[in-house]
C-alpha cells in the first residue's frame, strides 16, 4: 500500500465513512492517477478539469457517476492533502433531475410475484414493504426483525443513522416462511463465497438484478431502488 493510499484511508476511517464509500473513493483516485501515469499528488487543477470532461466525452458517464468521481477527488485533494484552494476547481457537474417512476400497488404486486425464486421474492417484498435502501437490505440481520414491536431495525442507514421502520403482518408472515426455508444464521439475506452459500451479507447487485429480471417478466419498465 502506497503512503498516499494509506493516508487517504486513515482520513476516511477517521471521518467514519462507510467502507463501500472508502473503497470507491480510493478506486477513483487510483484510476485518475493511472489515466495520467503519475502519482495523484503531482497532478493539479488542469488535469482535474480535463479528466472530468473526459469522463463525460469519452467514457459517456452519466452526470451522477461523474459527481461520484469528483467527490472522491475532492476528498483526496481537500481532506487528505489539505489543498483547500482546489475547491473551486472541483465543482460538481450539474445533474439533470428526473421525476422517479412510481409504481402503482398493482404493479408492485406484479413485480414481486414475477420474482424468479423465493429468495428474490422475499428481498423485493422487504424492499417495497419496508421502503429501505438496497445497502440497508443487504446488511439486515435476523435479529433486526422485531416481531414484538413490529418494526425492522435499520443500523447505520443513510448518514450513518439508526432507525426503525414498520413491519407489516404480511411481510412478517413471509419472513417466517422464508426463515424456515433458508435458515439464515446472522444475515437475513446471506450471500455466497466461491459460489457456496455463506454467512456474509449479499451484495447490492443481487437485489438490483432480482428487480430488473422481475420487472422484465412483469412487463414493467426499468425500476430502480436507492442504493
Amino acid at each position: 500500500m502506497t503512503h498516499l493510499r494509506k493516508k487517504m484511508l486513515e482520513e476516511l476511517q477517521r471521518r467514519n465513512y462507510a467502507q463501500s464509500t472508502a473503497k470507491q473513493y480510493v478506486r477513483i483516485v487510483r484510476e485518475f492517477a493511472k489515466h495520467y501515469g503519475k502519482a495523484p499528488d503531482q497532478l493539479g487543477p488542469d488535469q482535474i478539469r480535463e479528466y472530468s470532461a473526459y469522463l463525460f466525452r469519452e467514457r459517456k458517464l452519466e452526470a451522477g457517476t461523474v459527481q461520484q468521481h469528483v467527490a472522491g477527488l475532492r476528498f483526496f485533494y481537500i481532506k487528505t492533502l489539505k489543498r483547500h484552494f482546489l475547491l473551486e476547481d472541483l465543482a460538481m457537474p450539474k445533474r439533470s433531475r428526473r421525476i422517479p417512476e412510481i409504481l402503482s400497488p398493482e404493479e408492485v404486486t406484479r413485480l414481486i410475484d414475477s420474482a424468479s425464486n423465493f429468495f428474490h421474492r422475499t428481498m423485493l417484498m422487504t424492499l417495497y414493504s419496508a421502503d429501505i435502501r438496497r445497502a440497508e437490505l443487504c446488511r439486515l440481520q435476523v435479529n433486526d426483525i422485531d416481531s414484538e414491536r413490529m418494526v425492522i431495525h435499520i443500523h447505520k442507514g443513510k448518514g450513518g443513522h439508526d432507525r426503525d421502520v414498520p413491519l407489516s403482518e404480511k411481510l412478517l408472515a413471509t419472513l417466517r416462511v422464508y426463515w424456515r426455508w433458508m435458515k439464515p444464521k446472522i444475515y437475513l439475506f446471506p450471500g455466497t463465497v466461491k459460489n457456496w452459500r455463506s454467512d456474509v451479507p449479499v451484495t447490492t447487485k443481487v437485489p438490483r438484478e432480482a428487480c430488473r429480471e422481475a420487472a422484465q417478466r412483469a412487463g414493467i419498465g426499468a425500476v430502480t431502488f436507492s442504493v
